[in-house]
């Protein structure tokens, strides 16, 4: 096998790896294809990724300050006079 002749077959098999792109009439054929496809589909859906990404901080930040306790608070033992000694005195009684 020649020189010229591996040039060929490499050469063919690269026009053949990029889809057939052959002269300057198709590689920009193939740009305005992937520029559209990229706008019509990628782009959009990226965008609609991210804003639902934001909306999920938003969520997540709102949530934080509606936060609300269910359950009930322990009493102090002392108050209700539960431990032994004087439960707490009001200033009247001394």
């Amino acid at each position: 096998m020649g020189r010229g002749t591996m040039r060929r077959s490499i050469g063919s098999f690269m026009g053949n790896a990029l889809g057939g792109v052959r002269g300057r009439e198709n590689a920009a054929a193939w740009m305005v294809a992937f520029t559209a496809a990229y706008l019509l589909w990628i782009k959009p859906a990226r965008d609609a990724q991210k804003e639902e990404e934001a909306r999920a901080i938003l969520r997540r930040e709102a949530d934080l300050h509606r936060y609300v306790e269910k359950t009930r608070p322990i009493a102090d033992p002392q108050e209700r006079g539960l431990i032994r000694g004087k439960g707490k005195q009001s200033v009247s009684e001394s």
